[in-house]
């Protein structure tokens, strides 16, 4: 039976008290709507849902919790690494778990996209939650759903926001390495107008770029990727920060050697990151043209000012981002194996 189909039964079986009392007017219409979308195929739509799953797996947040709380406690950069994660899977598609899928023979996987080889990570963590709730739910919590929860666990766990969840989304059946390749994803050299175009066009304000940014107060970034940045940029970048990530970072060798996004405070999420960019310590290119005399440096002195205020827009741009296009009712499928269609 179709999904909506399926909820409009179930909802007329759980108020059958309700209909026996009501007036023959009220069960006409409610009737009449019910076949207008069998005979006209009228959407229905289904919408995402805080509480999606309290019927279907009502332990299913709860298990999601448990695993990446192991994760995190073994690897806290774990954190960082599925808040980027998810962000890559929205971007791309929509929050479809798209990004979690292999090679198969109608896939070509985006985890082999520039962006995201050798760099996104968190992909196994993600598939031990969905193979925890599995063994509770088979077949009823999306690998999607799965992210979304996590990103918000791996927020609140190294000391991030945490937020509401709405949930419901489904999985893609399809991947796009075209699209993760051709801008759907900022690059680390990108410029402020093309961060804010790149966020545009997923919805996200310029406020919300720059508060998702953020999640840069944690995790790590490969030498390759600010290289360029600590030998050339002379003008925009602290002459005592450029030469101290030079000695982790060689001009000619060492490009996946690791440096901290945050030298402050590179395992705690708080508000140090802003307070670099202001000092002209960002890390890459696309963190330090957040604050370079441009139209976002207003909100970079806000959020170092007031850390209340940037971890309360960090959550309500990660909820809009979560809701970047989901596949729901009917759309996609649920992926037992997040790496594999079913």
């Amino acid at each position: 039976m179709p999904f909506y189909l399926h909820s409009i039964f179930q909802l007329l079986t759980i108020n059958i008290f309700f209909f026996q009392m009501a007036s023959p007017n009220i069960i006409t219409a409610i009737f009449f709507l019910l076949i207008l979308c069998v005979t006209n195929n009228t959407p229905c739509e289904a919408q995402l849902s805080s509480t999606f799953y309290d019927a279907s797996c009502p332990n299913a947040l709860r298990t999601i919790r448990t695993s990446i709380r192991t994760a995190i406690s073994r690897e806290r950069r774990m954190a960082s690494s599925i808040l980027r994660l998810h962000f890559h899977d929205c971007f791309v598609q929509g929050c479809d778990a798209s990004i979690l899928l292999d090679d198969g023979p109608s896939i070509i996987s985006e985890k082999n996209a520039l962006p995201n080889k050798g760099s996104v990570r968190g992909y196994e963590v993600i598939e031990a939650a969905k193979s925890e709730v599995e063994k509770l739910c088979p077949g009823v919590v999306s690998c999607a759903d799965v992210l979304t929860v996590a990103a918000r666990d791996a927020s609140e766990m190294v000391g991030g926001p945490s937020w509401s969840v709405k949930l419901g989304r489904r999985d893609s059946t399809s991947a796009s390495l075209l699209l993760a390749e051709s801008g759907a994803l900022p690059s680390f050299k990108a410029s402020l107008d093309s961060l804010i175009s790149t966020f545009g066009d997923n919805g996200l304000s310029a406020r919300d770029m720059v508060a998702l940014s953020g999640a840069h107060t944690i995790g790590q970034a490969q030498c390759f990727l600010f290289r360029d940045r600590i030998y050339n940029n002379g003008s925009d970048i602290d002459a005592g920060f450029a030469s101290t990530r030079r000695r982790g970072c060689p001009i000619n060798d060492g490009n996946g050697n690791l440096a901290p996004l945050d030298l402050v405070t590179p395992n705690s999420f708080d508000y140090n990151y802003f307070k670099n960019l202001i000092q002209k310590k960002g890390l890459l290119e696309s963190d330090q043209v957040l604050f370079s005399g441009g139209s976002t440096d207003n909100i970079v002195r806000e959020y170092s000012n007031n850390p209340s205020k940037f971890k309360s827009d960090f959550a309500a741009a990660m909820v809009k981002m979560s809701e970047i296009r989901p596949l729901t009712g009917q759309e996609g499928v649920i992926r037992r194996i997040c790496g594999a269609l079913p």
